[in-house]
């Protein structure tokens, strides 16, 4: 019960800081530099499975090993270094395999996966320290 209680609060941070950052920071920066493939509408099922895998990684390699010993310095580590591996992954490959894919795009992106997780994970966990464990 309680690792669903830290899933439930990771969830709302991440989306509340991921909303923030699409739907208004960086809103023009992505339509500006990719508009030439997007397809003018979210499909909410491909994003919505993203965030629930993505966050149960946050929790397994970010905030579990906090939780267990490591205290918020572990969860802002392995957070930030799962928001740089798996944001590199997204954004080197479709640099690989897509025309036209700026490395403005990769280096900006990578840096927000890793500033976005590594808070998730922080942040999850102070409060999960906290009111959960």
């Amino acid at each position: 019960m309680k690792i669903l209680l830290l899933y439930v609060i990771a969830t709302v941070i991440f989306f509340a800081m991921d909303m923030l950052w699409l739907g208004l920071v960086a809103k023009s920066f992505y339509r500006d530099k990719l508009g030439f493939i997007f397809t003018g509408e979210v499909r909410w099922a491909a994003a919505v499975i993203f965030y629930l895998i993505y966050i149960g990684g946050i929790l397994y390699f970010a905030i579990n090993p906090a939780i267990n010993g490591g205290g918020w310095q572990i969860a802002l580590l392995n957070g930030a270094l799962f928001g740089l591996m798996c944001y590199a992954t997204y954004d080197l490959t479709n640099m690989a395999t897509i025309k036209q894919w700026p490395l403005v795009v990769v280096i900006v992106d990578i840096i927000w996966g890793m500033v976005l997780t590594g808070t998730v994970s922080t942040v999850s966990y102070l409060i999960g320290h906290k009111w959960v464990y």
